[in-house]
């Protein structure tokens, strides 16, 4: 319990269970916060953490996250909940799938942010990382609703850098670029695992949710006066957002 405080949201799995890993092995306490309890508490389990079934587009479930933290020496807030629902282009666009996209990747993040950063401040040494993406500096046909979600995520990381400047608070945004992991294909494509191998097929070696976790780990461990702005990350075969080797 003397251990610093980490909060991951989403962290029932991807990257989100990757990072609680590794900063586990970094020497926090991990809150796992995410809304499916059975996973999380099976990992919290793994690496001596705390879960926390939460909702980031509830009030109510965010309530929750800022009451198991209570008190505690919380350094760390991982905004990595999210994700991509569809890939309609913009004159067909699925007008729900956008706002649940802008809800839980922007206002989601938001409402977390807005619960746990007076604890990240007493810390006199808070951090948070805006789990953000490549979609979030540039935009590709059929990701227009996901590109303005990430967009949008990344304006609010650097206007907290501005408003919180002076404070003891760094603001770290990450930006992956493909990333292949157990579901986020997955449920962009509503379950179609067709499509969603499709958006990897070829790439020999796409990022791994581990890869991006050691990532967010190294940014958070360099001395607090240091502060990583921005780190994008893409696979070697990812040259840009539209140009990937693929061997088929």
């Amino acid at each position: 319990m003397s251990r610093p405080v980490a909060v991951v949201t989403g962290a029932s799995s991807g990257i989100g269970a990757a990072t609680a890993r590794a900063l586990a092995a970094d020497g926090f306490h991990v809150v796992l916060a995410a809304r499916r309890l059975a996973r999380l508490t099976s990992l919290a389990a793994e690496v001596d953490g705390t879960p926390v079934e939460c909702d980031v587009t509830s009030d109510e479930g965010v309530a929750a996250l800022t009451e198991a933290v209570a008190g505690r020496d919380v350094r760390v807030l991982v905004n990595n909940a999210g994700g991509a629902f569809g890939a309609d282009q913009v004159e067909n666009a699925d007008l729900d799938g956008w706002r649940a996209m802008y809800e839980v990747n922007v206002l989601g993040a938001v409402r977390v942010t807005k619960a746990l950063l007076p604890a990240l401040e007493e810390s006199g040494a808070g951090t948070i990382v805006w789990v953000s993406s490549t979609a979030g500096l540039i935009v590709y046909e059929g990701g227009g609703g996901y590109a303005a979600a990430k967009h949008a995520e990344t304006a609010v990381a650097e206007t907290m850098r501005l408003e919180l400047c002076g404070r003891p608070v760094r603001v770290i945004e990450i930006d992956p670029g493909m990333v292949r992991t157990d579901e986020f294909a997955l449920n962009r494509f509503s379950g179609d695992q067709e499509a969603a191998d499709k958006v990897y097929a070829g790439v020999a070696e796409p990022l791994t949710a581990e890869d991006v976790a050691d990532t967010i780990a190294w940014t958070v461990s360099r001395p607090h006066h240091v502060n990583v702005d921005r780190l994008v990350l893409r696979p070697l075969a990812q040259a840009a957002q539209h140009k990937v080797h693929r061997v088929l």
